[in-house]
């Protein structure tokens, strides 16, 4: 577990809830869940990714066709055309393999979520009904990497994309840091209350 990941050692102290709270869940580092939330935004689009290569960087046929003939951008109640569709299919499908690639190995892990998040608001465009089951948990995802966790400990080959604290957490930061003084504080109190009962 790294120090970021690591709990303010008397936070909530003396709420008994919180202590069981933490006893529970307080040795799951931070790292596992950026690992796992990188794993599961890659994976979907990954797999997509696959379906639309022949070869090496020889886009599929079909990849293609999907884009001229089917695949429709849904603007202010009509449909249209995708410009240069040829070129489109490539971008996707290149960015469907490439930035799944850095949100699991955490290398320039927000970038790779940003192009997520804008590869997805393109598909929403394209698919409009698909927004509550797969579109809005994408760019949940997609937006939590980019404003909140970042690459984390494991298998982040790189943070010179992390060299600033993200404001979220270092909100979170300050709301833990004030619930720890806060519970010295209370800690404080009981033990004047208990060695002076009567307030003399």
């Amino acid at each position: 577990m790294s120090t970021a990941d690591a709990p303010p050692a008397r936070m909530m102290r003396a709420n008994p809830i919180a202590r069981f709270t933490e006893a529970v869940f307080g040795w799951l580092p931070m790292s596992l869940a950026m690992l796992a939330l990188r794993f599961a935004i890659a994976v979907p689009f990954w797999k997509s990714g696959m379906t639309k290569w022949d070869g090496f960087l020889t886009l599929s046929f079909g990849a293609q066709q999907l884009f001229i003939d089917e695949f429709k951008l849904h603007l202010f109640g009509g449909e249209y055309a995708f410009p240069f569709p040829e070129t489109m299919a490539t971008l996707s499908a290149l960015g469907e393999t490439i930035l799944p690639v850095l949100l699991v190995f955490g290398f320039a892990t927000r970038y790779a979520a940003l192009g997520i998040l804008a590869m997805t608001a393109i598909i929403q465009l394209t698919v409009p009904d698909g927004w509550a089951n797969f579109h809005l948990p994408w760019a949940a995802m997609a937006l939590t990497i980019m404003l909140l966790l970042g690459g984390g400990t494991y298998l982040g080959v790189t943070d010179w994309d992390q060299t600033v604290q993200p404001a979220g957490q270092a909100a979170v930061v300050h709301d833990l840091q004030t619930l720890d003084s806060n519970a010295q504080l209370l800690d404080q109190l009981e033990a004047l209350s208990s060695t002076n009962p009567n307030g003399d």
